[in-house]
């Protein structure tokens, strides 16, 4: 763990208030969900709550269905990192924060397909020269958890509306899945 020096007090209410600092580092926005736990040695823990990393396996086996059927890059992100990629290198995306502009894209809540010229997907990759792409969010119970990426895999390769439908379709089942 590392060290911040900022010390906090509990209130009346055993609310403590974690540092703006902290929150803009973390990408912990209002509303957003923690987890907290002990650890061994009784220290209290929170942790940023990812629900679709909570399906990780789902996400997985979704990604690689949507690539064997579109032949194209997919990718499953919750609102914050790379959760599954299948039809590209897992080591250089998985796991990895997702940008500003995909974080726009994906609250936006609305579909998005067309062509993006530099549009990285995550923080400090280089932006491709020009990519076709649908970034399909993933709601459940009205609120955005995360998204479908399929991703040309050459930059030439364009989305067709079979593309845009399968999207949909794996937005829809990892909804469902979270649901249950």
């Amino acid at each position: 763990m590392k060290a911040t020096g900022i010390v906090r007090r509990i209130d009346e209410l055993g609310r403590i208030v974690v540092p703006k600092e902290i929150r803009r580092t973390l990408r912990i926005r209002e509303g957003d969900p923690l987890e907290i736990f002990t650890d061994t040695e009784g220290e209290i823990v929170l942790k940023k709550y990812s629900p679709i990393g909570e399906l990780s396996s789902f996400a997985r086996q979704c990604a690689e269905a949507v690539s064997q059927n579109t032949g194209k890059v997919s990718i499953i992100t919750d609102r914050d990192q790379v959760i599954a990629v299948s039809g590209a290198s897992k080591k250089e995306l998985i796991h990895k924060p997702i940008t500003k502009e995909l974080e726009n894209i994906i609250n936006g809540r609305k579909m998005f397909k067309g062509m993006k010229e530099n549009m990285p997907l995550i923080e400090g990759e280089e932006g491709s020269e020009k990519s076709w792409q649908i970034v399909q969010p993933v709601l459940c119970e009205g609120d955005v958890i995360g998204s479908v990426i399929i991703r040309s895999r050459d930059g030439r390769a364009m989305m067709s509306e079979a593309d845009m439908g399968i999207a949909a379709v794996a937005a829809g089942f990892l909804s469902k899945q979270m649901e249950n």
